[in-house]
């Protein structure tokens, strides 16, 4: 897409991709934080210890006003297939339909009622039903994200499916539930959402310290975080990296985008940082910090491999689907693969330097490093949304890969002043909402974690003063 967006497409690819990533700033969070949530009052029912009801009250609060929001800020995007994108609708209804069908109706039931029975349930059920239902949320909203990714991966690869009069049917949901690059983009999701999940925490945790408030209790926090988020963000990268392996057998064009090689390569060097060479009039670099080899181990998973150049997919791509610009927007692409990477990579960096000062007792006096621990809060959403716009760009021209342009699935009878309109509610309110959500979590995440009684008594729901 054009940097200015001027046309019906543009306007309406511009719209999801802003709802999109605003929702999917919400999505990681709950992901990771109904487990550690769960975990934490699962410690107070086997111990006893008062400190864990207190952080689970605590960290369950800030997970209560990210789920609104993200909740809210979701069923925008279903009812945009419809309005933007009828053609994309009708063409993919009978498959894509189906996983956003056992995801609405099971998944997010599942999700949406157990939580309720959490939130309200404090002096009501006996503490062993009532830890059932926090890490029966957790399971929920693991089981939504899945039916969300296997739609989404359909996408990237369409499988169990056939093309009938014109319209994609399925053909087998075993198939389109087990879809390889489905599993893998899953687990990386999963991945992503505990290790956000575990910054987040780690850096609450932090701030806390940094003022001595409550520091027995916050150092615990501190020190369940990081005993979740130094494994998993190590095996994320792992996990990304070897993703890249299962992407190039299925879309090589994307891999070659994501390095902006334009001609096919035996081993393949990875450039660190370029500058030029982004497009296919002057595909040279005016300059680059490359390491020989590395990107043929990240694309075929040895030093030797063979990694195919864009030129070369796009002359297969002509002669497969016809003649056409079959070229993600490289620039865009490669920038996003290396925002996501070096923003992982510094995530790991950060909580292994805390697990070490942790280790050596000394984490509670090290002022410079907790500051940095608040700082390193939003890295993991910076890497998440790098993330999703490296997925979906690198996927273009197509919308459904090999089977359905997004320049043709878009609504024809939608005007661009139509989007514009819309678009600009949207930016309003979605405004609006990111306020609400600044103050609230802010608010929230200052307070001390509230006193209890024996039991646990109520979970405090959320309230503005005016």
């Amino acid at each position: 897409m054009s940097a200015l967006a001027v046309t019906a497409v543009d306007l309406a690819r511009l719209q999801f991709a802003s709802t999109s990533l605003y929702h999917f700033l919400f999505v990681p969070l709950t992901l990771g934080m109904a487990p550690l949530v769960a975990v934490m009052q699962t410690l107070w029912y086997r111990s006893g210890d008062e400190a864990w009801l207190r952080l689970t009250r605590f960290v369950g609060t800030l997970m209560l006003i990210n789920f609104a929001i993200g909740v809210a800020t979701g069923l925008v995007q279903e009812f945009q297939f419809g309005m933007n994108w009828s053609v994309y609708s009708k063409y993919v209804g009978d498959v894509f339909g189906a996983p956003l069908a056992i995801e609405g109706l099971a998944a997010f039931f599942l999700e949406a009622t157990f939580l309720g029975i959490w939130i309200f349930g404090w002096d009501k059920l006996s503490r062993r039903v009532h830890l059932a239902t926090v890490w029966l949320f957790a399971v929920g909203s693991w089981l939504s994200a899945f039916f969300i990714i296997v739609a989404n991966s359909w996408m990237q690869r369409p499988v169990g499916s056939a093309v009938v009069n014109g319209r994609a049917e399925l053909t087998n949901i075993w198939q389109l539930l087990t879809n390889r690059l489905a599993i893998w983009a899953y687990v990386h999701v999963m991945l992503v959402g505990l290790t956000t999940a575990a910054v987040v925490i780690f850096g609450v945790a932090c701030w806390h310290l940094v003022r001595g408030r409550n520091e027995g209790m916050f150092v615990r926090a501190a020190k369940l975080a990081l005993i979740v988020g130094i494994p998993v963000s190590a095996l994320n990268l792992w996990w990304g990296s070897h993703l890249g392996i299962v992407i190039t057998e299925y879309q090589p064009m994307k891999i070659a985008a994501t390095e902006a090689l334009w001609n096919t390569e035996q081993p393949a060097s990875f450039s660190l940082f370029q500058i030029g060479g982004f497009t296919k009039e002057d595909p040279t670099p005016r300059f680059s910090i490359e390491i020989p080899d590395l990107l043929s181990f990240l694309a075929t998973g040895s030093f030797h491999g063979k990694v195919q150049g864009i030129n070369e997919l796009q002359a297969q791509e002509a002669a497969t689907f016809g003649p056409g610009d079959y070229t993600p927007p490289v620039e865009a692409v490669y920038w996003s693969m290396r925002v996501m990477a070096y923003a992982g990579t510094l995530v790991l960096m950060v909580l292994a330097l805390g697990g070490w000062f942790l280790w050596r007792g000394s984490l509670a006096r090290r002022r410079w490093f907790l500051w940095t621990g608040v700082l390193t809060i939003p890295l993991p959403y910076v890497a998440a949304l790098a993330g999703w716009v490296l997925t979906e760009l690198g996927r273009q021209p197509w919308i459904v890969w090999g089977l359905l342009k997004t320049a043709d699935a878009n609504s024809p009878s939608v005007s661009t002043t139509t989007i514009v309109f819309s678009l600009g509610i949207f930016v309003l309110l979605y405004g609006a909402l990111a306020v609400a959500d600044a103050v609230l979590m802010r608010r929230y995440a200052r307070l001390d974690p509230p006193e209890v009684g024996g039991r646990g008594d109520e979970m405090p729901l959320p309230t503005v003063s005016y």
